[in-house]
This record gives structure tokens, sequence and C-alpha cells, in this order.
């Protein structure tokens, strides 16, 4: 059976890109998005006529949204700071999501699942080729730990302007790089969110409202070494189409026993993919 999707981040790019995802695939996308304070109260995007729901809403509107549509997956692109907010509200609701909003306070996001019996995979980045780059380093630091000992690492990452937070594929891939032997302090992280900077990187006009390019220098301390490890992402396709993976992942694993908190690389082991 297909997924019935809750896209909450409307009118954001991010929700917007999901939603075509989900689309594509011939699902049913609810019209309606818990989102921020916004102006507006509708949104139209490829044929639906979102409601836009306000948090001092959002309790009394879930019953009747639950009444219409009983069984469905949530998908959450909204703001760093409503993470911790959101998770509790659908745990609360019992309401099965992924997580797709980096920031936030992740260990209690974690926890707020994990202690309940609601099922949800959580992220820092939804592109699944990129989660395997990740997973890739993270064996490698299972399997060599200290083998960059003595040697510096530097991270520059660059994301649209609107992004509030470090890049929580950055922050994990430091974390497995400190495994190795370095010690990079996340707040070391360079941060590009300036039109300039990033034209000068070679960002193209069209992209600049959406992109991700990270680039990790690895550098023995005499210079004469140098490692460099690079992913970048020009538009938001490659997210959606793995959040609509996620979400595929998620549905399928509603009724099934076991582990009810996940994260990309269970849906990359499951094949659950387009």
């Amino acid at each position: 059976m297909n997924p019935v999707v809750m896209i909450n981040g409307m009118p954001g790019k991010m929700g917007q890109a999901v939603t075509h995802a989900c689309l594509l695939r011939g699902w049913t996308v609810i019209p309606y998005s818990l989102t921020g304070q916004v102006v507006e109260s509708h949104f139209d995007f490829e044929g639906i006529h979102f409601e836009l729901i306000p948090p001092d809403d959002k309790e009394s509107k879930i019953i009747d949204i639950k009444s219409q549509y009983p069984q469905f997956v949530t998908v959450d692109y909204t703001h760093p700071n409503a993470v911790n907010i959101n998770g509790d509200f659908y745990v609360k609701h019992a309401l099965p999501f992924v997580m797709g909003t980096t920031g936030g306070d992740r260990d209690l996001l974690k926890s707020q699942v994990s202690t309940s019996s609601l099922k949800a995979v959580i992220a820092p980045n939804m592109a699944k080729q990129i989660v395997g780059f990740q997973a890739m380093m993270e064996m490698m630091a299972e399997q060599f730990p200290g083998v960059f000992e003595g040697y510096k690492l530097s991270v520059v990452e660059s994301h649209q302007v609107t992004k509030a937070d470090t890049s929580g594929t950055a922050k994990s891939v430091v974390e497995s790089f400190n495994k190795m032997g370095l010690s990079e302090d996340i707040e070391d992280i360079t941060l590009v969110r300036t039109v300039e900077e990033q034209k000068q990187m070679g960002i193209a006009d069209e992209f600049l409202t959406g992109h991700a390019f990270h680039t990790y220098n690895v550098d023995s301390e005499d210079k004469t070494v140098h490692f460099e490890f690079q992913h970048n992402v020009l538009g938001r396709s490659v997210y959606a189409e793995g959040t609509a993976d996620a979400v595929k992942f998620l549905s399928d694993a509603k009724t099934k026993e076991g582990s009810n908190l996940y994260d990309m690389v269970d849906v990359l082991k499951s094949g659950s993919m387009n």
C-alpha cells in the first residue's frame, strides 16, 4: 500500500521538494502542514491547497486531521528551534515521523522516541549517497582508530544563507575524524553563508538558495601529506528522494516488531528505496 504523508514545514523549499517527490511516486499528500508563525493561512503547490497550521492551533487541528487520515507518516522540515517541540508533539499524538530538520537536541529527540512505542527515522542527512559516505567514514573510524593521529583537520561547509545551523552532516563526519585521532571542535567548522563567498566557490546563481558543499582537509603537521574529502550537492532533489525512501521504509516498518528508532543507514540496508 502506498504511504499517506503529512509534510510539515510548508511553504519551505524542502517541504515543496519532498511534496514533489512523493507526488511523483503516486502517494497521497495530506493538504495540511504544521508551520511557524507565517502570514499566510494557505499555500497552493502542485494542485494541493495546503492549510498552514500555526503552533497555537496544532493541538486542536491534529485531532481533525487524524479523523480524516487515520494512518499517515509525518515528515518534518521546519526549523531547528522546533525540533524537540515537534518531536514531543509527534510522540504525544502517536505520529510516526521522519525528522529531516537538522539541529535541536538530538539526544533528547532520540530519547523522546526510544522511550515511546512510536517509530521514527532521525538522521542528519537524508541524501542516500552522502549517508553512504558517512557510514564509510564511521566504519573507517571503528576499524582504524587513531589513523590520523598528529594530523590537522579543517572543514568548510556552504549552504544557502537561510540555513540557521551548522550542517548535521559535517558534525557527523567530524565526529568520525576525531575518532581517527584528530581533534577538530565542531565550533571550528567554517560556515559559508554569504552570496559573495559562494559565487567565488563557483556556485551558480540558480543554486545559491539550495546547495550543500562540504570539504574536509586533513594535513600532516609538516604539510607534506594532504588528504581531501569532498561532497557537493546542487539543489534539493537528492534530499527529497532520500526522505521519500525513509517515508516508505517507515510505512513498511510501522506494523513490524523490533526497534522503533531508525536512521538512514537502516533505510539503506533495508533496500526500501526507489
